[in-house]
């Protein structure tokens, strides 16, 4: 029996994550960034934002010391469910403070344009 595959998460903006962005399917694997603005600990649901831009986390499986007004990453599946806003379920997540986001929005930004050259 063959293992299952664990796709890994594509790098996006928050802002980039519309309805209209090939990304925004269920079960996709992300990778997201952005800046802690609430976290439940009875739920272990997390809310980050990145301008204005924010997402549900779902940091169940993901065990960090969160403070609120810190950076974080997180990678796992995007959950969309009919009349519930989509959360992302967390399987791997960090802290990143330190992390410049404009430069970092500007880095991917310029791979984005850079894969797009090559195929």
């Amino acid at each position: 029996m063959a293992a299952p595959v664990v796709n890994s998460g594509a790098l996006i903006i928050l802002e980039e994550l519309k309805p209209s962005s090939p990304h925004y399917q269920d079960g996709a694997s992300l990778r997201v960034t952005g800046k802690l603005e609430e976290y439940n600990v009875e739920t272990a649901v997390a809310v980050i934002s990145d301008g204005s831009a924010t997402l549900k986390i779902d940091t169940q499986y993901v065990e960090l010391q969160y403070r609120l007004g810190s950076i974080y990453q997180f990678i796992g599946e995007l959950l969309l469910e009919s009349g519930i806003e989509p959360i992302l379920k967390a399987r791997v997540g960090r802290n990143v403070d330190g992390i410049d986001l404009n430069l970092y929005r500007q880095t991917l930004n310029l791979l984005k344009e850079f894969q797009a050259e090559q195929a």
